[in-house]
């Protein structure tokens, strides 16, 4: 018996067929007809080195772990991130893009949903500083560090008294003589904040003013950091964090963009951050389907397998179909974003980022819902056992939870959705 089990539910047979190289046959099996040549050898590249790190490190998912201890391997091996190539940092990755990214995210989910999650909010961190580096020394060694995996990070947007309301920020920040800056304030609820060395955070000359926002790079050892650990029972192995900035100093070169540049600079960042929260949406879809369908080929009642009763066969027929449907277009959406962004060198003309906007809070939107239903139903149909911590149903039911949350909550995705409703009304 597996030492993370408190008591084993599911028998020995059962466990062994639910093994992660059998999840990925199952992944496999079903995105093999979808996915170009490129895109499925890199899918398969991940997950051949995860099968080898959880075989080798004994990795059992149990509450013991910590999967912060992980990054360094990931890293080495450019599975923080593929969204760009890194030339600046002389990584220059061969295969990246919003649509490799894809591939690497389906491939770690499946091997542990909240080190997903967790390097999902590193890529956030990384993201605004590989587009506003401008090649200075501190922010590419921030970048290189974080890239390969050395260290998590961090995005500081919300506040306990803002929520979604990114714009009104009660975050200051006050411009220096020498081009520094002084940070006071309180931010909340982000995601590996305590385990970080590097935050990206935002700010403002005067309270409640969006159009006076700035964006900055925090060295998390600096005095006026001061950072504690919230309770977030869903997520029980991710760090996530309350932080209080006191009297904290920017030095001019970690302003990655000063007083009216923080409000363009974090609307940039919304449609990777929201389709790659799309994507571990249906990744865990996939995730939770692979456990309930082996399980429920295997798993008797009343003399047969449980499959085979049209409650349990036919739910997850209509489960699986819904998921492989908004595989394809997240998929579709990824490559053409990726082709858009390679045609205009990396600067969407404004009316193509427009609709990018309005389609990413669709996709994350639709993605979050159809995570949250598959991963319940997926727990339900396997009965007790997709609810004990026999396997990572646990994990995929509690974060499939969080997916409508973060990132914008399922409202402000209905808001902007309606917004882009009104403008295309009036561009008639």
């Amino acid at each position: 018996m597996d030492k993370r089990f408190e008591t084993q539910v599911i028998n020995n047979e059962i466990l062994e067929k639910l093994s992660l190289a059998n999840r990925y046959n199952f992944l496999n099996e079903n995105l093999s007809l979808i996915l170009t040549e490129k895109q499925f050898n890199f899918l398969k590249e991940v997950q051949d080195f995860c099968l080898k790190f959880e075989r080798e490190n004994k990795i059992t998912h149990g509450p013991d772990e910590d999967v912060y201890d992980w990054y360094p391997r990931f890293g080495e091996q450019g599975y923080i991130t593929r969204q760009h190539s890194y030339e600046c940092i002389d990584l220059n990755y061969k295969k990246f893009g919003m649509a490799m990214d894809f591939m690497r995210i389906l491939a770690l989910d499946s091997f542990d949903p909240q080190f997903t999650m967790g390097s999902g909010a590193t890529v956030i961190c990384i993201n605004p500083i590989y587009e506003h580096h401008e090649n200075v020394l501190e922010r590419l060694e921030a970048l290189n560090e974080l890239v390969t995996g050395k260290t998590p990070g961090c995005l500081l947007i919300t506040e306990p008294e803002r929520g979604s309301d990114a714009v009104h920020m009660l975050t200051t920040c006050e411009e220096q003589g020498d081009g520094s800056f002084i940070l006071n304030g309180t931010k909340i609820f982000n995601t590996n904040a305590p385990k970080s060395k590097w935050a990206v955070a935002y700010a403002t000359a005067e309270k409640n003013n969006g159009n006076l926002m700035a964006q900055f790079l925090i060295n998390t050892s600096w005095e006026g950091w001061n950072c504690e650990r919230l309770g977030i029972s869903w997520v029980p192995k991710l760090y996530l964090g309350k932080e209080k900035l006191e009297n904290l100093r920017i030095p001019k070169e970690y302003v990655l963009g000063g007083i009216g540049k923080g409000r363009e600079h974090l609307f940039e960042g919304l449609v990777p951050e929201r389709i790659s929260i799309a994507v571990r949406g249906v990744s865990e879809c996939w995730g939770a389907l692979a456990h309930a369908i082996i399980y429920a080929n295997m798993r008797k009642q009343f003399d047969k397998e449980i499959l085979l009763f049209q409650g349990v066969g036919f739910k997850l027929t209509d489960l699986m179909a819904k998921t492989t449907a908004l595989t394809h277009g997240v998929l579709k959406f990824c490559e053409t974003y990726d082709e858009k962004m390679e045609k205009y060198g990396n600067k969407l003309p404004e009316s193509i980022s427009r609709a990018f906007v309005a389609l990413g809070s669709q996709y994350k939107y639709n993605c979050a819902l159809l995570s949250k239903k598959v991963c319940y139903e997926a727990a339900n149909l396997m009965g007790g056992a997709g609810l004990c911590d026999n396997t990572l149903m646990q994990d995929y039911l509690n974060i499939s939870r969080i997916q409508e949350i973060i990132g914008g909550s399922r409202q402000i995705q209905n808001f902007i959705m309606s917004r882009n409703l009104r403008y295309q009304f009036k561009n008639l």
